[in-house]
């Protein structure tokens, strides 16, 4: 299954509910996962840039994006942004792939 990481930042509002009541939101996320069959693989709480990165699985990207809309409409979390991950394996396919269309592709102005 395709796997898909996420980062977050919690919004001040976010911030004053973990505090309000401190607890592991590890539960919370799968939950709302399960509805679209995803699964968490890791999940983590960093300082810097962003406040949370989630690496997962799950079928289509459409089911992270979505979820990542859903729980940034909340108003709890902000800046969210998934991307897809490829292993190396995978990602040399792509470039083999890129490689043989390079060829075919005629640039603008070209």
């Amino acid at each position: 299954m395709p796997l898909f990481i996420t980062y977050a930042s919690y919004s001040t509002s976010g911030l004053q509910g973990l505090l309000a009541k401190p607890e592991d939101r590890g539960a919370a996320i799968q939950a709302l996962m399960d509805k679209v069959g995803a699964r968490v693989v890791a999940l983590y709480f960093t300082t810097g840039t962003n406040d949370v990165v989630m690496v997962s699985e799950a079928a289509d990207g459409t089911d992270t994006v979505a979820l990542g809309m859903a729980v940034a409409a909340s108003g709890a979390v902000q800046d969210v942004e998934t991307v897809r991950a490829w292993t190396s394996a995978e990602f040399g396919d792509i470039a083999r792939k890129a490689a043989s269309l390079t060829a075919s592709y005629s640039p603008p102005g070209g």
